[in-house]
């Protein structure tokens, strides 16, 4: 008798944490995970969690699949909240031109009716603010449809970029754009080849530089440089303007997120050009990062550079695909 009850005392107390582990497992599968905001908070105690035996381990590693679940959810319940946004934002977007198209059609239709005085000019001048709205909603569509598409990992035609001569060919178009900023450019002599999509990547430094342009006052200096460091090829656009609002720096590349809050067409855009250019350098394996403090905003994008032949300037591998980008002679020197 004495020795079975000191085996039972001692099979209670070897079984404790395991009953401790099938309490928890069961405390967890009564919470509703379906939908919501969902946090997992009970685990097992770290009392139970013993590495030096089987029972512990299995307490630890419930633990551990513990925490990874509870992080997925938060991730979940994140990117819920993001695709709520992100779809007010759209329809928002897209109602404000439709409200528009709409306007001006019953007011074009209504004079017509009326026999209103004037009727030509106001439909004319109805019909080119519908062409206008008509145009803005379809950017918009454009731009989502590309974000998509990127997403899936279409869109691009790889070519021989030189980096370079971008460069030198957007800043000319940006100091046309903002003859009120003062535009510098800092490139070496020798060309900075990379694999990558011209028109895309040309799309990526032309809105870098138009953001520049837009969210900086007049005479804001705006240097864009490239150069090559251990095999990647860097390019980055500098201003010294009042910097990024601290309350947007973390969401700056986030879908429709602005830097001006307003809506305004001519400072606060639809807000999918930073993420469009992000989207755009991760497609091609590269990174855009930005760093800024009143005074200084950098935006850096980088991109595995290809080696140029010495004797021709040209990519050793040029011939593997067509050459999208000729680089331009002589422009280097511009100030």
């Amino acid at each position: 008798l004495l020795l079975g009850a000191a085996i039972a005392v001692v099979i209670q107390r070897a079984l404790r944490p395991l009953r401790v582990v099938a309490d928890t497992a069961t405390r967890v599968a009564s919470l509703p995970l379906a939908q919501g905001a969902v946090s997992i908070t009970e685990r097992v105690p770290a009392e139970e969690t013993d590495d030096h035996d089987e029972i512990g381990r299995v307490g630890a590693a419930l633990n551990t699949l513990l925490d990874h679940v509870d992080a997925s959810l938060i991730a979940r319940q994140r990117n819920e909240e993001r695709m709520r946004s992100f779809v007010a934002d759209a329809s928002h977007e897209l109602r404000t031109p439709l409200a528009s198209i709409r306007g001006y059609s019953e007011l074009s239709l209504r004079a017509m009716r009326q026999g209103v005085p004037g009727v030509e000019e106001t439909t004319t001048a109805a019909l080119e603010r519908i062409q206008a709205q008509s145009l803005r909603m379809t950017r918009l569509v454009e731009d989502l449809l590309l974000l998509a598409r990127l997403d899936e990992g279409q869109e691009l035609v790889y070519g021989t970029v030189d980096l370079t001569a971008l460069a030198v060919d957007a800043v000319a178009d940006a100091r046309a754009a903002g003859q009120d900023h003062e535009w510098r450019l800092d490139v070496g002599d020798d060309p900075v080849i990379v694999a990558a999509d011209a028109t895309r990547i040309t799309q990526v430094v032309a809105n870098l530089l138009a953001n520049a342009r837009v969210h900086t006052p007049a005479g804001t200096t705006v240097t864009t440089s490239v150069r090559v460091a251990d095999g990647t090829a860097i390019l980055s656009v500098h201003d010294d303007g009042p910097g990024i609002d601290p309350a947007v720096a973390d969401e700056i590349f986030e879908r429709f997120s602005r830097g001006d809050r307003s809506r305004a067409r001519q400072t606060g855009g639809t807000g999918l050009g930073l993420s469009i250019a992000r989207a755009i350098v991760a497609a091609h394996g590269g990174s855009l990062t930005v760093q800024s403090e009143p005074g200084s905003t950098t935006f850096e994008l980088r991109l595995t550079a290809r080696p140029a032949a010495p004797e021709t300037g040209e990519p050793s591998d040029a011939g593997t695909g067509p050459t999208t980008n000729e680089q331009a002679s002589g422009t280097q020197d511009m100030p």
